[in-house]
């Protein structure tokens, strides 16, 4: 009988010595974050501002190192994460949030399946803006129509370039698109010289975070939102859908602008071990409602609207699951082939 309790107070104990030993996986590692974008522009801003917090509600508290793997509109770094990155945990991703998308669209490159990755949450939701250098001529929607308006991209599958080329299809605007930039921040600056006249697919956030100035000094208009509703921060300016009386065209939009649903998604590769990804998501969802983070993002001018991974995810399955017709529409109405 003593044998038994013995075996059986073994026996009892085992979970409880396997859930400590998760817990503790994550101290004294460091944690990659590879960002899909470049330095300098908002995704860095949203990754430096909220590594910190997030480190501090990992059990373990690991050390989490930021890196830059721009390319390809983001397919480079989900290529990384499908094919490359360590599958133990200690290596995590923010990619843009159009790019889990891609192979939907069989944009050239994008072999991977995100319906196999591990999300993790993402930091905000967000409406789409094109925003025009005062000096262009552009400040409302009709101007699209009949003035020059160049914007600049990062390559096919960004927002930056399939986004101006769905307001070309639609609505028949006259947008011309100057792709080979290699994020963001370089767009921002090629308006700066005027290399370019504006940027479709830009966020607020991302504006008041690099350059605050340019809203509060009226360096920018903002034409249109590409959203499915109006931006609160911008109530003045129209959102796309109101300008379109077409139920079919209204849901290839809702196929199209999915991702706004879904901005700054994290992630981590597949092939993660259960226990792992959700240590990572009830972390996420700590540092997110972390006062101090909270404070921080305000001073940064940082938006935050915590979506938790089960929703990313569900938001990529819905996608996928959408009847072939309207993705081949919503593949048209971004430019046919991503490629060209």
């Amino acid at each position: 009988m003593l044998r038994i309790a013995s075996l059986l107070a073994v026996a009892l104990a085992l979970p409880s010595a396997s859930a400590s030993a998760q817990q503790d996986f994550y101290k004294g590692k460091q944690v990659n974050w590879i960002l899909s974008a470049g330095e300098g522009g908002g995704y860095s801003s949203y990754a430096r501002a909220f590594a910190p917090f997030f480190e501090k509600a990992i059990p373990g508290n690991p050390n989490i190192v930021i890196q830059n793997m721009p390319g390809a509109g983001g397919i480079r770094a989900m290529m990384y994460f499908a094919n490359v990155a360590p599958k133990d945990g200690t290596t995590i991703g923010m990619v843009h949030s159009s790019v889990p998308f891609a192979p939907l669209y069989g944009t050239k490159g994008a072999n991977f399946d995100p319906r196999q990755m591990n999300w993790i949450g993402s930091i905000s939701r967000a409406t789409a803006i094109c925003v025009a250098w005062h000096t262009s001529g552009v400040q409302d929607w009709k101007d699209l129509f009949d003035k020059e308006y160049i914007v600049g991209g990062t390559g096919a599958g960004s927002q930056m370039e399939t986004l101006p080329a769905l307001l070309n299809k639609l609505y028949g605007t006259k947008i011309k698109i100057v792709s080979g930039y290699k994020g963001g921040n370089d767009v921002y600056l090629a308006m700066e010289r005027g290399e370019v006249t504006g940027r479709c697919g830009g966020l607020i956030s991302s504006i008041r975070s690099t350059r605050p100035e340019w809203f509060a000094q009226k360096k920018i208009f903002v034409p249109v939102a590409i959203g499915l509703e109006r931006s609160p921060l911008l109530p003045d300016v129209p959102a796309v859908v109101e300008l379109i009386p077409d139920e079919r065209k209204k849901q290839i939009l809702q196929l199209v602008l999915a991702p706004q649903g879904m901005d700054r998604p994290i992630l981590m590769p597949p092939g993660v071990p259960a226990d792992r990804l959700e240590i990572m998501r009830k972390a996420f969802h700590a540092a997110m409602n972390d006062k101090n983070f909270i404070a921080e993002a305000q001073k940064q001018k940082i938006e935050l609207d915590e979506v938790p991974g089960e929703k990313v995810a569900d938001i990529v399955r819905g996608a996928f699951s959408l009847s072939p017709e309207i993705v081949a529409a919503a593949k048209d109405a971004m430019g046919g082939t991503p490629n060209n």
